[in-house]
């Protein structure tokens, strides 16, 4: 393959990752209450994950076709792979507190039915939700700054030199 298809599918995962934690970071419940904002978040995140499936076959094969410095590609490959797991577990997350305790009522027995629901019930504050979203959002943007300085170097991003600085490169 000589075209690189790798900008195409990471821009759309990086629009869902961020736009669902902008979800979480925000209160939009508070504005709109009508709304059950739950499966949105849920689809937000399997969609943005099946992207940064496609963004990291497309990255492979877009590694071999510009060859940009290893260590980079590492350290790009580094913060991806730590976006990527951290909105894993944030979906994971969110079908924990999704998922009713009726429906787990014939697999599990008393005891552990009353521990899931006191786990669901730590799980679902907005505190932990607002601050993974958060880290969430700042590994996609150091993801995506080292990303552009593979494409463009350090001089279309004023905040590309000090950042190389800030990892070591």
């Amino acid at each position: 393959m000589t075209y690189n298809l790798h900008p195409i599918f990471v821009h759309f995962l990086i629009a869902f990752f961020l736009l669902y934690s902008l979800l979480r970071l925000f209160p939009w419940h508070k504005r709109l209450p009508a709304v059950n904002w739950s499966i949105p978040r849920v689809v937000l995140l399997v969609v943005g994950l099946l992207g940064a499936w496609l963004a990291n076959v497309t990255g492979e094969i877009a590694s071999d076709l510009v060859r940009p410095d290893h260590a980079l590609v590492e350290m790009h490959e580094g913060f991806a792979g730590a976006s990527v797991n951290l909105y894993f577990v944030l979906l994971i997350l969110e079908v924990i507190i999704l998922l009713p305790p009726r429906w787990l009522e014939k697999f599990l027995n008393q005891n552990s039915l009353a521990t899931f629901v006191k786990a669901q019930r730590l799980l679902s504050s907005a505190w932990l939700f607002r601050l993974l979203a958060l880290v969430g959002a700042v590994l996609i943007a150091i993801t995506g700054l080292l990303g552009g300085i593979m494409v463009y170097g350090t001089a279309a991003d004023p905040l590309a030199a000090p950042m190389l600085k800030l990892l070591g490169l």
